[in-house]
């Protein structure tokens, strides 16, 4: 019983660890100019897609200040950053 056990908690950090390995390890080959992501088929994909597709992220855009005053300078839309958190 005491063996079972120990092997099975053995598998179980195994598993985990390959799990995490899998997570940690993986280069996605980016566009340096529109940022799609090439998948294992050679498609490129806009990376939204491909990071919902292949994870459970999901996404909400909005628009950073930056952007908001290069895209939409006519607006002039004043953008309230919160404060940065404080030091641990």
């Amino acid at each position: 019983m005491i063996v079972y056990f120990l092997a099975f908690t053995y598998e179980l950090q195994k598993s985990r660890v390959r799990t995490r390995l899998k997570i940690l390890s993986g280069l996605l080959p980016i566009c340096a100019s529109c940022k799609k992501i090439r998948d294992d088929k050679g498609y490129w994909n806009q990376n939204e897609a491909y990071i919902a597709e292949h994870s459970k992220a999901e996404f909400s855009h909005s628009i950073c200040p930056e952007c908001s005053q290069k895209r939409y300078p006519e607006f002039d839309i004043k953008v309230q950053v919160p404060p940065p958190p404080p030091a641990a």
